[in-house]
């Protein structure tokens, strides 16, 4: 197994309120995505999935943890990271209109980065943009438009061929479907394909969207109020959820393959997602659990399960009902 491109340990990311209070949006997360990989990162409004993305690409410095690119520290601030980094590393974000300068012309959004890297002359430049429109799927006549001239799947293409002018290793998604209606979705999924079939790049697919992830990914990962509960093989976690966070989310998913219905629990989550800024003790979730009973309410409500791996499996979850034969 390759070793990591990107490697995780142990995240936490704060944010300031008023009165003095602190609301620790991501709280130890841990992952590792390796050379040419997807992990789908899912979970509702609110979990910390689009504060992970914006800690990875420098633009949210975390309270705690490491964030390693090659086994690199990075720095928290993309200010403070060497340009080589900051190259391999890019994004695209939620709302591709808000992301765009309405100012700039086409040309000119997809040769910024290049500029500001000092990469090539106006020409080669100009050359690139063209090159990068073609592999969105987009024309040369859209190189004198301005963001308002284009559609929202339009504008979405363009963003991610801005990501793309560096040649990164690895594309931070956030959430870049949700702004964008079904059949436009259906085509940013197969373009991501297209494109990861050229050349090796790696995926960092965040989302709430569960029915897109088995198309874009090899590997999810569930986030419930800033913590991890369950990881694995796409395949694996989708066919036989263990947390009962996933499985309640699966039930509000109809599948597009009827397989991946089996195996799953039954029972939607309680009530509504705690604020952030008091989330309850032990497990996240237990509050909302169908299963809580079972695994143990007063457990449940005192101890935070850790996040393991399950006997027989890849996949790791944190949950207590799944104690006996886990190794961490």
């Amino acid at each position: 197994m390759s070793a990591a491109l990107l490697e995780v340990r142990d995240l936490e990311v704060e944010f300031a309120r008023g009165g003095g209070l602190r609301v620790r949006a991501v709280d130890g997360l841990s992952f590792a995505l390796r050379p040419g990989g997807s992990l789908a990162l899912v979970g509702e409004s609110g979990c910390g999935k689009s504060t992970v993305a914006r800690a990875l690409v420098g633009l949210q410095a975390p309270r705690a943890g490491s964030i390693r690119l090659d086994g690199a520290e990075l720095a928290g601030s993309v200010a403070r990271r060497p340009a080589a980094a900051r190259r391999r590393v890019q994004i695209v974000f939620q709302d591709p209109y808000a992301s765009l300068d309405p100012r700039q012309t086409v040309q000119q959004i997809l040769g910024e980065p290049l500029a500001v890297h000092r990469v090539g002359t106006r020409a080669q430049r100009i050359e690139r943009a063209v090159e990068l429109l073609g592999a969105v799927g987009l024309d040369v006549g859209y190189l004198n438009r301005y963001p308002h001239e284009l559609s929202g799947g339009q504008r979405q293409r363009i963003a991610i061929a801005r990501a793309l002018a560096l040649e990164p290793d690895l594309l931070v998604l956030d959430e870049p479907t949700s702004a964008l209606d079904v059949s436009v979705r259906a085509q940013i999924v197969q373009l991501l394909a297209r494109l990861r079939a050229r050349r090796p790049l790696a995926l960092l697919f965040i989302t709430h969207d569960l029915a897109l992830v088995p198309h874009v990914c090899e590997d999810v990962a569930m986030m419930y109020l800033g913590r991890l509960c369950e990881i694995g093989p796409c395949r694996e976690v989708l066919a036989a959820p263990r947390h009962p966070y996933t499985r309640a989310l699966l039930e509000a998913v109809l599948p597009p393959d009827p397989d991946l219905a089996r195996g799953r629990g039954s029972g939607a989550a309680r009530g509504e997602v705690p604020s952030p800024a008091a989330p309850p003790s032990g497990c996240r979730f237990h509050p909302r659990c169908p299963e809580r009973e079972r695994a143990g309410p007063e457990r449940c409500a005192r101890e935070a399960p850790p996040l393991e791996r399950a006997a027989g499996g890849a996949t790791a979850v944190a949950c207590h009902l799944y104690p006996e034969g886990s190794v961490r």
